[in-house]
């Protein structure tokens, strides 16, 4: 008799263990390690649905009381084995139900109905078809008549090729009955072959690769040793923007791939799949494919079925594509790695760099983590040994990095320019569009419109405790104090501001579509294209956009992050950066991070082909360490101040930081439970507690949110925290109207 341990399919705490049934000796060959199957549950045997974690052929429990398997769920796909595994990791490291860590281990869920290519091949000669075709004819059976006469009316090259099974049907106007006749008669045979769809098929495949330069050539020989001699690690190539990253990914690939293995190429957004995937494709063919969001259900459910059955070597996505169930996994390549899209923003919130890490030390595969700009837990674990390092400290194909303008906003200001373009901008895109080259105009939107700033000189009103900046908050409609979402100090809102003592003070952002509208007006005549989220609606959004941009069709590129990310126009040489420091009052400590590495990047964009390239950086704060860094695109200098200031107050990398979200519907119960939970935080001595305090957005949906964190340098003693806290919400009654969830070194 066979067992099955289950997790059953319910996200809720008190059921995230495993329950033992009994498999029927009628399911025993279906049901595997990873099935979705269907169970009866409780007292009254509620029919629910779970995944087989483990098989065995020992009981946990009494046979008798032993409940069955009722069914296997037939078009859900299996958990790989590893990938449970994987799970189970996450599931111990994230703070996240067992449930939900196989969720997003399985990023296709469902099967879906294959695609199948019929067709119909001659077992005669061409005369003897057109003997046959007259009997028929002559018999009044017209509809046979037609087939046989579509073949011999074929060229005598493509005779024997077939025709398409559905070509028959519907065009020829000819029911299945009539195809089944010839194939008894002897006169036809039909063959079916599976139809994969494939999203990565366009282009050209002239095999095209640039000749490495010194450094390029040299890192990819450095890895490929290791990688012969059987060393598997994980490496950061910190190169600047259009050093060629991605020239050198192919190469260490094209190695690996000799070794009989297979890769995964991670990429932080869909807008960067139209050039990687097409320069990809030119290199390695057919062996490339691709997975995302926005392919249909039967397009992803195609591609994991390319990956599982070794059709593909090379899969390419964003976070998701890191669970493709490669059987020969032998390489991850993490690109723009310090991005904040590789964390999850749903239970379990897994950062896919160090779940790449993980499943490449369970499958014996190595790592590669590339950025212009690296997140600083990744330069940081390199600096300490833990990860290989290279640097590329040159563009390659000779061009030069862009020179930089730092505009001062504040001087804008009392020169009476009230318009979102400087003029030293104006200027130079006026230039461009006179020497036909192209613009890029980006605006920093992260954390716009949630804080309060002087317009006359720049200062962003921060908190005295947790270096991050103030939120407005308001009451009856009205923002009437500011208060810090780290450890809840709070302020009323001054009526001027603090530094200056100018009445031009409130909240500052500004849009996509506002950049647009004036910049049709002070740029008239120019051809003018937006990227956001209102323009790239459907699956193809963001390649349609890139690829008129790209062919020339537009002079002036206006966009958020999504058009600074990796991009490489030859043409573009001028970017703009509207409201660069933005960022820096985005309320969290990664602030200077985020700013040093979205101007660093844009400003990359510009002067990637043979043209030499400029960059206007417009800002209130042109003196700020990240803003200077980044003009110089001097990340080292950045990094060393940053870090001082992280060791100081105990921040990631340096230290670890236990987020831990509370809600409910009732504030008072949220309230009162996170008051607890920092309490029973403070009892680990090694733990700084901050909070509680209101969530960033304090109430969603009539839910009441409420944070408190915890930092040490340990991170197994903030992971007891959460143990300790779940044990203690699973016995708890007086809070079972509240929720909780976890999130370690948060990254956004």
């Amino acid at each position: 008799m066979i067992f099955a341990d289950i997790i059953i399919d319910i996200s809720v705490k008190s059921l995230d263990k495993t329950f033992q049934y009994i498999v029927p000796a009628c399911l025993e060959d279906e049901i595997k390690t990873g099935s979705l199957v269907t169970v009866p549950f409780g007292n009254g045997n509620r029919q629910l649905k779970g995944y087989v974690v483990n098989l065995t052929d020992t009981p946990k429990f009494d046979r008798a009381k032993t409940k069955s398997i009722t069914g296997v769920e037939k078009n859900a796909i299996p958990a790989e084995s590893h990938l449970l595994a994987l799970a189970g990791w996450i599931k111990e490291n994230y703070g996240a139900s067992m449930n939900d860590a196989i969720k997003a281990v399985m990023p296709v869920k469902k099967e879906i109905k294959e695609r199948v290519q019929r067709t119909v091949y001659p077992l005669l000669s061409p005369a003897e078809m057109e003997k046959l075709a007259l009997e028929f004819e002559k018999k009044h059976n017209t509809a046979r008549a037609r087939v046989l006469r579509c073949f011999t009316s074929l060229d005598s090259s493509i005779y024997y090729n077939g025709i398409d099974y559905n070509y028959i049907t519907k065009n020829l106007k000819c029911p299945k009955s009539v195809i089944d006749s010839l194939e008894q008669m002897g006169i036809t045979s039909t063959s079916s072959s599976r139809q994969y769809r494939n999203p990565a098929k366009h282009g050209d495949t002239s095999s095209t690769r640039h000749v490495l330069n010194d450094e390029q050539q040299h890192i990819a020989n450095a890895v490929l040793a290791d990688y012969a001699g059987g060393i598997r690690k994980t490496y950061l190539i910190h190169g600047v923007t259009g050093s060629g990253k991605t020239e050198v990914y192919m190469e260490i690939i094209e190695g690996v791939l000799s070794y009989g293995r297979q890769v995964i190429v991670l990429i932080p957004e869909i807008a960067l799949t139209f050039q990687t995937v097409n320069r990809f494709y030119q290199r390695f063919g057919d062996r490339v494919s691709v997975i995302h969001s926005r392919l249909s259900a039967g397009e992803r459910y195609d591609q994991f079925l390319r990956a599982k059955e070794g059709l593909v070597d090379i899969m390419i996505g964003p976070r998701s594509a890191l669970f493709m169930p490669f059987k020969k996994l032998g390489l991850i390549v993490v690109d723009e790695e310090h991005e904040t899209s590789y964390q999850s923003e749903t239970p379990p919130k897994y950062h896919a760099r160090e779940v790449a890490v993980q499943r490449a030390r369970m499958l014996g595969a190595s790592v590669l983590l590339g950025s212009a700009t690296p997140s600083l837990e990744a330069y940081y674990k390199a600096q300490a040994g833990e990860y290989g390092l290279f640097t590329l400290k040159k563009r390659a194909g000779g061009a030069h990095l862009p020179q930089v303008h730092i505009v001062d906003l504040r001087e804008e200001f009392e020169n009476k320019n009230y318009s979102v373009f400087s003029s030293r901008l104006s200027t130079l895109v006026e230039e461009r569009l006179q020497k036909h080259e192209q613009s890029i105009i980006f605006i920093n939107r992260r954390g716009y419109a949630s804080f309060i700033s002087c317009r006359k000189c720049g200062e962003a009103i921060g908190c005295p405790h947790c270096s991050v900046s103030l939120k407005p908050h308001m009451h009856n409609g009205i923002v009437d104090r500011m208060k810090c979402h780290f450890c809840g100090y709070e302020i009323p809102l001054p009526a001027a501001c603090p530094s200056c003592g100018s009445k031009y003070i409130g909240t500052f952002g500004i849009g996509t579509q506002q950049v647009e509208e004036a910049a049709k007006k002070r740029f008239q005549g120019a051809r003018i294209l937006r990227m956001d989220a209102d323009t790239t609606g459907g699956k193809d959004g963001h390649s349609r956009i890139l690829g008129q941009f790209g062919r020339g069709e537009a002079d002036i590129l206006i966009g958020t992050q999504m058009i600074v990310k990796g991009h490489d126009f030859p043409n573009v040489t001028l970017v703009g950066i509207i409201a660069a420091d933005l960022s820096l009052n985005a309320g969290d400590y990664r602030a200077a991070e985020r700013t040093y590495q979205l101007i660093a990047q844009a400003a990359g964009r510009a002067g990637r082909g043979g043209k030499s390239g400029e960059v206007v950086l417009q800002t209130y704060q042109p003196s700020h360490y990240s803003i200077v860094h980044a003009a110089g695109q001097d990340y080292e200098s950045f990094y060393n101040q940053e870090i001082s200031i992280r060791e100081m107050l105990h921040y990631p990398p340096v230290s670890n930081i236990l987020g831990i979200l509370v809600f409910s519907e009732n504030e008072e119960s949220a309230s009162k439970l996170a008051g607890i939970i920092s309490e029973i935080a403070e009892q680990y001595q090694t733990v700084t507690v901050l909070g509680p305090a209101d969530a960033p957005v304090a109430k969603a949906k009539d839910i009441y949110r409420k944070m408190v964190y915890g930092k040490c340098m340990d991170y197994s003693t903030l992971c007891s925290v959460k143990d300790y806290i779940e044990a203690f919400k699973e016995q708890d009654t007086e809070f079972r109207d509240c929720g909780i969830n976890f999130e370690f070194n948060i990254n956004r």
